[in-house]
């Protein structure tokens, strides 16, 4: 999507139409078979890894080589709504992945980006201002993956290890800068395409039809419907038997490594 930092004004019916093309041609493009993008599954780097044993994080302790794992990610914040966002999760005891924005994000809110860390969620990168990396210089690439690394690592004290790339948008230049950089690429399996809408019960229908065994779930809490979706979709996968990791605990015993694409 581009320039999701014009999303942190309430405005946005512009934008958000904007958003519902460039997203769905993103998907086409870094999703779709003819990109010959070579993704790796959570399950291949566990059984890769050998030994089985679960990975302890802030909220609890999970072996996804035994458990029905699935991971929540939220992409761009944090935002006015994370923080009730961040509630949530603590009250139902959920580990998350936060693929954070710098500019208007990240410096607009660094209490959040403290907190999440402090909770036990995996802070990530999504970029500095949301620029599409694979129309970017080397030296632009660099620039918006080392300056929220170097601020999120100021915040919580740990350098980020993993990114998500603008809208999924992701090539060998990306794949070669994010490795000098130690830094590994997360995608995602399933997506609300929340950016369309605003209804909570549709966002949430369209998590849990998609929804499956070591699935990575899309989400953006920028959105008015997104947050208010979260709790029914978390007690519908419990329901169904899932437990909910993180990207880290998903991947466990193995590891991501820097410079590959992880789906």
């Amino acid at each position: 999507m581009p320039s999701l930092t014009s999303k942190m004004t309430k405005t946005g019916t512009g934008f958000r139409v904007l958003a519902t093309f460039a997203a769905a041609a993103s998907l086409t493009l870094a999703l779709s078979g003819c990109t010959k993008l070579e993704t790796t599954s959570p399950s291949s780097v566990r059984n890769a890894a050998g030994t089985q044993q679960a990975r302890a994080g802030g909220l609890g302790t999970v072996d996804c080589a035994h458990a029905k794992c699935i991971a929540l990610t939220f992409d761009a914040g944090p935002s006015e709504n994370s923080s009730r966002l961040l509630d949530i999760l603590k009250e139902k005891h959920v580990p998350a992945t936060f693929f954070l924005l710098g500019k208007r994000h990240i410096d607009a809110y660094p209490e959040l980006v403290r907190r999440m860390a402090d909770e036990g969620h995996e802070v990530a990168s999504h970029t500095w201002t949301h620029k599409i990396l694979t129309d970017a210089k080397p030296d632009e690439i660099r620039e918006e993956l080392e300056r929220p690394n170097k601020e999120i690592e100021r915040l919580t004290g740990k350098r980020p290890t993993l990114m998500r790339p603008p809208q999924g948008r992701t090539d060998d230049t990306v794949h070669g800068i994010c490795r000098e950089l130690g830094l590994s690429e997360v995608l995602w399996s399933v997506t609300a395409k929340d950016y369309q809408t605003d209804d909570s019960d549709l966002i949430t229908e369209r998590v849990l039809d998609q929804s499956s065994r070591d699935g990575i779930i899309l989400l953006h809490d920028i959105y008015d419907g997104t947050v208010p979706a979260v709790p029914g979709i978390v007690d519908a996968l419990k329901k169904r038997g899932y437990v909910f990791a993180t990207v880290p605990q998903l991947l466990a015993p193995g590891k991501a490594e820097p410079g590959k694409v992880y789906r």
